[in-house]
């Protein structure tokens, strides 16, 4: 019953759509496991650009079975509006499968995504104000609509009306703002969303379970990554859910024990998107050159990326809490030019050094960055689709890399196209 997990390993934005689609290509279902359309994987097939963000990256295969499981947060009309790009596109959107236990993101997640930002000023996290904090929090408050309440109508709007009599108290009586009207809302939904949606909606979590029994591959996708985990990111400065591989077998409906694969996915340097700490943050004219060669603007925000060197700390951390079994190192290419290369090995800390990640915030905002220097390849790689083609100083960073987390790296991108990657070992 083989089931692998793609998971990021920084802050999101490395480059885990293009190895999807790679390793899709091996799989029978593609899973997105959770988050929502706040996050987007950037796929280019033949010169040909495709932007998704709630439709799992597997979509592209024609074998494959793309599949939006329980943990995902869906915007129903963004959700359309994607599936609507891909058809015009002539990417058949007809095997996707939505589960009905997903909860829905619906206008009044998104007034009080923006309207909690605005509140919280100098301190905002920096979130896309698309509602899925909101969203997910309903969830938890137990309020939440999910996906299966569009398939009976007095349900639906039973559960609006009782969503909305908490929510609406906080619009007017927080932020003195309109209320909004179940009735006026849930006619909106129904109306545009079911009859396009109802072909769709499954009970995913038998569906995957069907497949793994039929010795069929599986493959679960999330968004962002690790250090945005709600339990084990840089909180507060986290997503709402749990991009992990833990949260990888809750929000598909797996256990543990059918996964024999989990693939890390880290960019040959780092970026983050908003606030919160980042120790080899690079504010200098080396930062400017990454996120221009790098293009680091964000996929549906269009926010310029904070860039850094590579940190080996945070790999480190990022292997032990997903049992990761190997890795993917993104966009090697954008290094090209550069006559060194940094690689954060350890944290000083008030004197002190650590090899370990620091589990209180404020020891992270402390850190400073222990570098260990290596000599760039000065040479295109964009051309590279075998190991033996990498220069040698190349192969130093990359090894160099394995001996500090203690993990294989399997995988390489040279470039953003499809066949712009090369096997290591």
């Amino acid at each position: 019953m083989p089931t692998t997990i793609v998971v990021g390993t920084q802050w999101g934005d490395e480059g885990k759509g293009k190895f999807t689609d790679l390793l899709a290509k091996e799989m029978s279902m593609v899973v997105r496991y959770q988050g929502g359309h706040n996050a987007g994987h950037t796929l280019v097939v033949d010169g040909e650009v495709f932007a998704l963000q709630l439709v799992p990256s597997g979509v592209l295969y024609d074998h494959i079975v793309p599949v939006i499981g329980n943990g995902v947060v869906v915007d129903p009309f963004v959700l359309l509006a994607e599936m609507d790009m891909l058809s015009r596109r002539g990417i058949d959107t007809g095997r996707l499968r939505l589960s009905g236990n997903a909860h829905l993101i619906l206008n009044y997640h998104q007034q009080l995504d923006a309207l909690h930002e605005r509140h919280l000023g100098k301190s905002k996290l920096g979130t896309t104000k698309r509602g899925i904090g909101p969203a997910y929090a309903d969830k938890s408050l137990r309020i939440g609509v999910r996906v299966q309440d569009l398939l009976d109508e007095m349900i639906f709007r039973e559960k609006l009306r009782a969503a909305l009599s908490h929510t609406n108290k906080v619009l007017t009586k927080v932020y003195n703002r309109l209320p909004v009207d179940p009735d006026m809302l849930a006619d909106k939904v129904l109306s545009e969303c079911l009859e396009p949606l109802k072909p769709h909606i499954v009970d995913t979590t038998d569906l995957i379970h069907d497949a793994l029994e039929a010795d069929q591959h599986v493959l679960l996708e999330g968004a962002q990554a690790t250090f945005l985990d709600l339990d084990h990111g840089t909180y507060p400065f986290v997503t709402s859910s749990n991009p992990t591989a833990g949260g990888a077998c809750t929000g598909a409906g797996i256990g543990p024990r059918h996964v024999d694969r989990v693939l890390g996915v880290a960019k040959s340097y780092v970026t983050r998107v908003g606030a919160g700490p980042f120790p080899t943050e690079l504010t200098d004219s080396d930062g400017d050159k990454i996120v221009d060669i790098g293009r680091e603007y964000g996929t549906n925000t269009g926010r310029r990326r904070r860039p850094g060197w590579f940190d080996t700390v945070m790999l480190r951390h990022a292997v032990r809490v997903n049992s990761l079994t190997e890795l993917a190192i993104t966009k090697l290419d954008v290094l090209d030019s550069f006559e060194r290369l940094r690689l954060c090995v350890a944290y000083d800390i008030e004197g002190e050094r650590t090899e370990k990640l620091p589990y209180h915030q404020s020891e992270l905002h402390r850190a400073v960055p222990i570098y260990e220097d290596l000599p760039g390849w000065q040479t295109d790689l964009t051309e590279v689709t075998e190991q033996g083609q990498l220069p040698e100083e190349a192969h130093g960073y990359l090894r160099a890399i394995e001996a500090q987390v203690g993990v294989p790296v399997k995988l390489v991108s040279t470039g953003p196209g499809r066949s712009q990657y090369v096997h290591y070992s």
